[in-house]
């Protein structure tokens, strides 16, 4: 777009060059078109002092569209306008070529043309004023062509957060609310699904935790099988802008849902929920960036967005509603403020940097038995903890984004590395002291009344433990004309909120302490789960808070994407033109001297003790695109739960180490 922009204002400087004689012809050829971009005014509001039309009337005209693009600041129009008579139209050449817009040999010769298109009518019309373009009448608005590439188009990695900040009145509205100009899009999905062993019942892949307590661990006489067919992965969005009288102001905002949440609950649909998936939020944002120079853009973000730790860097897979997590991808969704810079640092191979902060809503993952408090465990450890905490979670990612293949249809490479730091806090009152005296037992037996006041007496006002958040994760997205590679490793603690860690969060660690007694926390954990307060006594014999520490994991990705149609050359107009295969292997997995902790007091799942050791995932997912708007998937997985050593599954009556889901996904998506 900036070398369509930059020969259109070549040509437009040859036209003025050429005399009043063909400016008149061409006026009274244009008409009311030609009116409307001859009387915008500069989006700063500086006005320019009307000439005569006359060749430094044609240049003031000019001056004032460039002023209101960006491209000249009111104080340079000013210049070029009071220069002597004569010469504003070469002093404009002067101010263009120090701004690298033209060049001497943009306007050598007649006979130079520009290898680009000649600019379209969507060009044409977003030079008018914003005013201009509101007062058309609707019967000048013609549906936009739909573009056909010149090649098959290389594989773009699946970026949620690209660098590049958005263009001002670039998005293309498909209905307007006011000034408001709004866009939707989506999809439409549907998969059938076979798993060879889903003993949780899920229409998605899960770690190998089986949650009935009646076959925990378990699968019964067979594999435990399961044929699905779904449509809740359906997604709907918009995109939104916003206008500004300003031309470095931009203002943009997206919202986004779909039906991967929970099936309703209500009387009239008890029977059939299983087809009635709410409709849950995903995305709501909006964006401002300012253009400090024709290099530098900063901006600032309000909402729920992709996390920038782990999310920066996904991999393409068919199954969505459950996108590797536990098996090596990490990422969320959070409420947010976003700070960031998009710096341009070299015109070779088109150099950027983007460092972004923000403080998220601190979350922390559910360390009870999953399901077994329903929305009250939800609150309590994934949501309460994390707030009681009393400060954000602080999240940082920084981007290098280069175009490392200069094909055409080929996305630029991007070296990421993100991080975040947070913390949670147990909170126990004085009220929840006394845990029913000499009616709670531990694994040792009844606690003795003396004892419990004691700890009381140590503690009369109730106390507080806590656990650190974190994690740093690097990341790698390479595209080329001929395969498109993106990996990802991290490693942290306490990432269940992030879908790492095997579904571990943190635990009470009473390693060297005698006499731990638990206690129940604000958030309503039961006695017995996994991190619940505890005090003890020490070496010395004082009455102390055990530790809190957070369960430390890693793993990682690589996702190969392979353009088989770009390999053969195959027609871009063609209903071939759209085959992809993709290669995934991903594997999560927590440190192996958490497992082997003596004084871990139980795991985040309740299983004592960390029985998870990691989960695998291999995958082979192949696309056929019939046109733009249809394509069929077709992925075959693997995914895998090894437990610690020593520990063993029952599956289908035989003991083993690892479970297996041996998974096959096909169906047509149908985007707009």
């Amino acid at each position: 777009m900036a070398r369509l922009t930059s020969w259109f204002l070549c040509l437009l400087l040859v036209a003025m060059a050429a005399g009043p004689a063909l400016a008149g012809e061409n006026n009274s050829a244009a008409g009311a078109g030609t009116t409307a971009a001859t009387t915008a005014e500069p989006a700063s509001g500086a006005a320019l002092n009307p000439m005569p039309a006359t060749g430094g009337g044609n240049v003031t005209a000019l001056l004032g569209v460039l002023v209101m693009k960006g491209v000249l600041a009111p104080s340079e129009a000013k210049s070029i306008e009071s220069a002597t008579p004569g010469t504003e139209f070469q002093a404009l050449l002067d101010a263009l070529a120090r701004k690298g817009v033209v060049s001497a040999s943009d306007l050598s010769g007649p006979s130079a043309t520009p290898s680009e298109p000649a600019p379209s009518s969507a060009l044409s019309a977003s030079l008018a004023s914003p005013e201009t373009q509101a007062t058309k009448p609707a019967t000048e608005t013609k549906p936009a062509a739909v573009p056909t590439p010149a090649v098959v188009p290389a594989i773009a990695p699946l970026r949620v957060l690209p660098v590049d900040p958005p263009v001002k009145d670039g998005l293309k509205a498909a209905f307007t609310m006011g000034a408001v100009k709004m866009t939707p899009y989506g999809f439409i999905k549907a998969t059938a699904v076979r798993d060879s062993s889903n003993p949780n019942g899920d229409d998605m892949p899960f770690p190998g935790l089986f949650l009935s307590s009646t076959s925990l661990l378990n699968t019964g006489p067979t594999n435990n099988p399961e044929f699905h067919l779904k449509a809740r992965s359906s997604r709907l969005g918009a995109n939104i802008e916003w206008p500004d009288i300003s031309s470095k102001i931009t203002l943009t905002g997206r919202i986004e849902g779909d039906y991967e949440g929970n099936f309703s609950e209500v009387d009239n649909r008890d029977v059939s929920s299983i087809r009635s998936s709410m409709f849950s939020l995903r995305l709501a944002w909006a964006r401002l960036d300012y253009a400090a120079s024709d290099k530098t853009d900063i901006y600032f973000e309000g909402g729920q967005d992709w996390t920038l730790f782990g999310s920066s860097a996904l991999p393409s897979l068919l199954e969505t509603t459950a996108l590797g997590y536990w098996y090596g991808d990490i990422y969320e969704r959070s409420p947010q403020f976003q700070f960031g810079l998009v710096q341009k640092l070299s015109k070779w191979h088109n150099l950027k940097f983007a460092p972004t902060f923000a403080i998220m809503m601190p979350s922390t993952g559910q360390i009870e038995k999953l399901g077994s408090l329903g929305l009250q465990g939800q609150i309590a450890q994934a949501e309460r903890e994390g707030a009681d905490s009393g400060r954000p979670e602080v999240e940082a990612r920084a981007v290098l984004q280069w175009q490392l293949d200069p094909a055409k249809g080929v996305a630029p490479a991007q070296l990421i590395w993100s991080g975040f730091d947070g913390r949670r806090t147990s909170i126990v009152t004085s009220s929840n002291h006394a845990v029913g005296e000499c009616t709670a037992t531990t694994t040792t037996g009844c606690i003795p009344v003396a004892l419990v006041n004691s700890y009381v007496a140590a503690y009369p006002n109730g106390f507080t433990t806590s656990s650190t958040m974190y994690g740093n994760q690097l990341a790698l997205q390479l595209p080329t004309r001929w395969f498109t590679l993106v990996a990802s490793s991290y490693f942290g603690g306490d990432l269940r909120f992030f879908f790492g860690g095997q579904v571990n969060s943190f635990y009470t660690d009473v390693n060297g302490l005698s006499n731990p007694v638990q206690f129940t926390s604000v958030d309503g954990g039961p006695l017995a789960a996994a991190g619940a307060p505890v005090l003890a006594t020490n070496a010395a014999g004082q009455v102390v808070v055990a530790p809190q520490r957070s369960v430390r994991a890693y793993g990682g990705f690589i996702n190969l994407g392979l353009p088989l149609s770009r390999w053969f050359n195959a027609d871009p107009k063609g209903h071939n033109a759209g085959w992809q295969l993709y290669l995934h292997a991903g594997k999560d997995q927590v440190v192996h001297s958490e497992l082997t902790n003596p004084g871990a007091s139980s795991s985040a799942n309740v299983l004592s003790p960390l029985p998870l050791l990691m989960g695998k995932l291999v995958a082979a997912t192949l696309y056929y695109k019939l046109n733009q708007w249809c394509q069929f998937g077709f992925e075959q997985s693997v995914y895998a739960t090894r437990l610690e050593p020593g520990a063993t599954y029952t599956i289908a009556g035989k003991a083993s180490n690892e479970w297996q889901d041996h998974r096959t996904e096909f169906g047509p998506i149908f985007t707009f």
